[in-house]
């Protein structure tokens, strides 16, 4: 059975735990075994700078461990994905894992962010006067170039993932 790496802000919400454990149901129903970061138990005595390496550590490890990763890349704590989250996607990407993401906006980065055209010749730009990127793409080009982007929720990401996953496996 594969494994894949449960990536996002979802360990935050008040019921973390309940979540989690709906993920990893989501994940054998379609045939995976899904790995939650909050699986892991980190130790009572650690707190601060060391309880957050602890993490760090638990966390690349379970990367590490999986055979994909899905990411909810859904604007956190402002118009971006969790930076956290995007760090997961990049170290699996980097050591060669398939990964997904799912968003629920559809609609490119232009679209939602830019506020304005300025300069010679135009550009789109934010709120804050920075030069919004124009490819048409939903997400940051390196989090929608490197994940099979799925808008939608988590049940429709791994649903894909288990159409690709285990064709890739039946071939």
């Amino acid at each position: 059975m594969k494994t894949i790496y449960l990536a996002g802000f979802d360990v935050f919400r008040a019921d973390s735990l309940v979540y989690g454990a709906w993920l990893k149901r989501q994940c054998r129903r379609y045939g995976f075994e899904g790995l939650y970061p909050l699986d892991n138990q980190a130790p009572a005595h650690l707190s601060g700078r060391a309880l957050a390496q602890w993490i760090y550590e638990a966390n690349v490890a379970l990367i590490r461990q999986a055979d994909a990763v899905m990411a909810n890349l859904n604007a956190f704590r402002g118009a971006e994905p969790d930076s956290g989250t995007a760090f997961e996607v990049g170290y699996a990407s980097a050591l060669g894992k398939p990964v997904w993401a799912y968003v629920d906006e559809a609609d490119s980065l232009v679209q939602r962010l830019a506020v304005a055209q300025h300069d010679d010749p135009p550009r789109h730009v934010d709120g804050e006067g920075y030069t919004v990127e124009d490819f048409g793409l939903n997400l940051n080009l390196m989090l929608a170039c490197s994940a099979s982007v799925v808008v939608g929720d988590a049940a429709e990401c791994l649903a894909r993932m288990a159409r690709t996953l285990h064709h890739a496996q039946d071939a």
